[in-house]
């Protein structure tokens, strides 16, 4: 009987290895193969036109941080990152404690304000662009018509950085309220009771009961919205094209056209490492407060 179940155990193993293999293969064909060409190519001249190469160390790395274009993307796309991610998490959190505080209407309010979010960016890239046009966008004219000055939102110096930013800020704020709005229901009602008795008031059972039973979520949201900003590209591409005079470009969109573009593979891939790294130290201090929120 033993044996037979020793043998059963094993067969159970042995499957659960073959379902897995399946997996992990695509995951190394799509993860790690890629991972690895983009190091290596990133210490080359790669040109896919040419189709040849050489190894040139650290040429690619020397010529990125000479570039006024690419310092000017990486201090765009920080600067973005840091403000659409404050700006999202506090609203998203308001959003969160207001929905949760409704006694009816909670279900109408959720779906109106997770709208944004499932738009594609491109999508909403396209209707900003014809909402905004300064011939025939209907803001424009509301804007007119209440005798503000309008602009050319995105090919003014003034407006155009501001004008992506509110743009990512009102689609990709529902996500923040999701994943909070979420937290937020696992706050037990206990210790809000106990805060009240206590006499505690709203702020004060917010910041000692709600918010420590939530903080875990909101640096991991934190984290999510960091990486997913730093990727910004379609908006940027479709709205501005990274103008006017670099103004609004990204490291996605100095990739694309300095990289892509030319199809000088080598070079992207040293900006796409840097953007990596930058990433990581950006969100080194969210992974820390998820961690230890959960410990």
């Amino acid at each position: 009987m033993k044996k037979q179940s020793a043998k059963r155990q094993g067969c159970k193993a042995l499957f659960a290895y073959e379902m897995t293999v399946p997996a992990m293969a695509v995951i190394l064909v799509m993860t790690v193969y890629p991972v690895i060409f983009t190091v290596l190519y990133s210490f080359t001249d790669y040109n896919y036109l040419k189709g040849t190469y050489s190894w040139i160390g650290l040429k690619n790395y020397k010529d990125l941080f000479s570039n006024a274009f690419f310092r000017q993307s990486v201090w765009n796309t920080i600067l973005f990152t840091l403000i659409a991610v404050a700006v999202e998490i506090v609203l998203g959190l308001l959003l969160a404690l207001y929905v949760n505080s409704l006694k009816k209407g909670k279900k109408i309010f959720r779906t109106l304000v997770l709208l944004p979010y499932l738009l594609p960016a491109v999508t909403v890239a396209l209707i900003w662009r014809m909402m905004l046009s300064p011939n025939y966008g209907i803001v424009t004219h509301i804007i007119e018509d209440l005798g503000i000055p309008s602009y050319n939102w995105f090919y003014d110096m003034k407006t155009a950085f501001g004008t992506i930013l509110v743009i990512d800020i009102w689609q990709n704020t529902p996500f923040a309220f999701l994943l909070i709005y979420a937290c937020l229901q696992g706050v037990s009602e206990s210790q809000k009771e106990a805060a009240a008795i206590d006499g505690a008031g709203y702020v004060q059972t917010f910041r000692y009961v709600v918010f420590p039973n939530i903080s875990g979520g909101v640096a991991l949201c934190a984290m999510l919205r960091t990486i997913d900003t730093f990727r910004l590209f379609e908006k940027v591409n479709i709205l501005t094209g990274g103008g006017p005079a670099g103004s609004t470009s990204t490291i996605t969109q100095f990739m694309y056209t300095y990289g892509i573009k030319t199809l000088k593979f080598g070079f992207a891939s040293a900006s796409s490492l840097v953007m990596t790294i930058l990433v990581l130290v950006l969100s080194a201090g969210y992974v820390k407060k998820a961690i230890s929120a959960n410990e």
